[in-house]
């Protein structure tokens, strides 16, 4: 299945949500096959997939990939942890 520009648009997303196939939505079905392959793969499924998938993205892109995207999250991470530590601060001192 090719994906459009439009796919990527919210309208067009929350359609694809809503759109009923049988007694349920997109949605709920995605959610229902996700539950199921949880309880019957486990933790372990998941954490090979996740290592080949990394594994694949390593060969890939690169190591300049994963430094740029280290790089990128430090700066949203380091922004959050900012404004919380501010917020702790000014809580502090209105006590």
């Amino acid at each position: 299945m090719l994906l459009s520009a439009e796919s990527f648009n919210g309208d067009v997303m929350e359609e694809k949500k809503s759109e009923k196939k049988g007694n349920m939505t997109v949605e709920e079905a995605g959610r229902k096959g996700g539950v199921e392959t949880s309880r019957t793969h486990g933790k372990e499924f998941y954490e090979k997939i996740g290592h080949k998938g990394g594994q694949e993205t390593s060969k890939t892109h690169g190591p300049e990939f994963y430094r740029e995207i280290g790089h990128k999250g430090g700066e949203i991470g380091g922004q959050k942890v900012r404004e919380l530590i501010k917020r702790g601060v000014e809580a502090e001192e209105k006590k």
